[in-house]
């Protein structure tokens, strides 16, 4: 689903149709990959279009061409959340924190403003790197929950979102960039595929009913992030965080990600109950943790305990299911999603998940973009979903802690100077 899947299938029915020949049918193949390695593995031939709502910049010009513009004078604004700072202009950004995909045209507009401020003597923003991994609406979804203090976004994804998070609040006042063009990108020198990507979006962008039909059919969604960060949340991690340091240097696991296991299990409430008897933080059946390998008792009354058969649990699973021969390429951050999809969907059904993505032409070793695809086909939303949150509660409590630091050493930078 989505906007580039379904203008790939129409490009795929249109060039058919224009070069009918009877069973023989021209295929569009869809190559998910991170937007940090589209455009050098376009130029490596490893595709032959990147479509993924690319706003057009030099930089990206200088390296491959584009189709007609799908969308056009599309600006990048500011998107506020319960805990934005006071924003009047954009000379309040002044000093912020602002969280970006360096890959993004987000990040080239963000420093650009940045020099505008050096110029007249403002201090900078302090532009930190997001992981490629976060799309748009990851992030929109972190700035409602408040886990992010705001973001910049193209201002057609940002009205499809505060649709569902009414907790956003979009600022066009504060435009980052205007004047847009998102479009396709294909490699330099492809003269008879631009002539036929020209005709194809004459039909296709924005302003044509097919365009116009597509934009209207992704306002939707469902809310799935949870403010983990809140001042009550943040409480009840600071109570349990010497346990997951404690439980994740012992099992090999780091303690954020556990943590952040934890509060998409249970919100780290140890007196939650399942309907099928999963008990505590981690949520397990203490039939499972009293058992082999495991062995442990209690789980349901002390946190200590359940927390420390959650991470013996995950390192069971772990050792016993993802350490096979062909996982020697896997990192260590991939290791550990595919354990929480294990945790999560069963070991079985992560082998099925891994063995689908080969037979689909994706990465094995690789969660995002490629054995999740696997794993939605399989068993649906639900393991994609838990793991893509335990990832931005990770990153909640990543982002949240720095501010922490940066706090506190503020604080002291202060005392020094009295």
């Amino acid at each position: 689903m989505g906007t580039a899947a379904e203008l790939g299938r129409a490009f795929e029915d249109w060039l058919n149709k224009k070069y009918a020949r009877g069973h023989l049918r021209q295929n569009v193949i869809f190559v998910p990959m991170r937007r940090d390695k589209m455009l050098r593995a376009l130029v490596d031939g490893e595709g032959d279009i990147v479509a993924a709502n690319l706003t057009i910049t030099p930089e990206r010009l200088a390296i491959v061409d584009f189709a007609p513009p799908a969308l056009t004078d599309v600006k990048e604004i500011v998107v506020t959340g319960p805990q934005s700072p006071q924003l009047a202009s954009l000379d309040d950004l002044a000093g912020q924190e602002v969280r970006v995909r360096p890959s993004s045209s987000y990040a080239s507009h963000l420093a650009l403003l940045n020099d505008s401020f050096r110029a007249r003597k403002i201090a900078p923003m302090r532009i930190r790197d997001l992981p490629e991994d976060i799309e748009d609406e990851d992030l929109l979804e972190m700035v409602s929950a408040g886990i992010v203090p705001f973001a910049v976004v193209d201002q057609h994804k940002a009205q499809v979102w505060g649709n569902v998070f009414p907790a956003l609040k979009m600022r066009p006042d504060l435009v980052i960039n205007a004047g847009g063009d998102i479009a396709w990108a294909f490699r330099k020198n492809s003269p008879k595929l631009k002539s036929e990507l020209d005709a194809f979006f004459k039909e296709h962008r924005v302003g044509t009913s097919f365009g116009n039909t597509l934009l209207r059919r992704y306002f939707g969604g469902t809310k799935a992030v949870k403010p983990a960060v809140s001042a009550t949340e943040l409480k009840k991690f600071s109570e349990l965080a010497s346990l997951f340091q404690r439980y994740g240097k012992e099992y090999g696991f780091e303690y954020l990600m556990l943590a952040a296991q934890g509060y998409q299990e249970s919100t780290l409430d140890q007196t939650k109950r399942s309907p099928r008897g999963a008990v505590g933080v981690m949520q397990l059946l203490p039939k499972t943790a009293a058992a082999p390998p495991i062995g442990m008792t209690g789980v349901d009354r002390d946190v200590d305990a359940n927390i420390h058969a959650g991470a013996a649990y995950m390192r069971y699973l772990r050792e016993t299911y993802l350490n096979a021969p062909d996982m020697k390429g896997m990192n260590e951050t991939n290791r550990t999603l595919m354990t929480f999809a294990a945790y999560n969907a069963g070991p079985g059904n992560l082998r099925k998940f891994r063995k689908d993505a080969v037979s689909s032409g994706n990465d094995p070793n690789i969660w995002f973009e490629n054995v999740e695809q696997s794993a939605a086909k399989i068993v649906g939303r639900e393991t994609v979903q838990y793991v893509s949150n335990i990832y931005k509660y990770y990153l909640a409590y990543q982002l949240a802690l720095e501010r922490s630091r940066d706090a506190a050493e503020a604080g002291e930078r202060e005392k020094t100077l009295h």
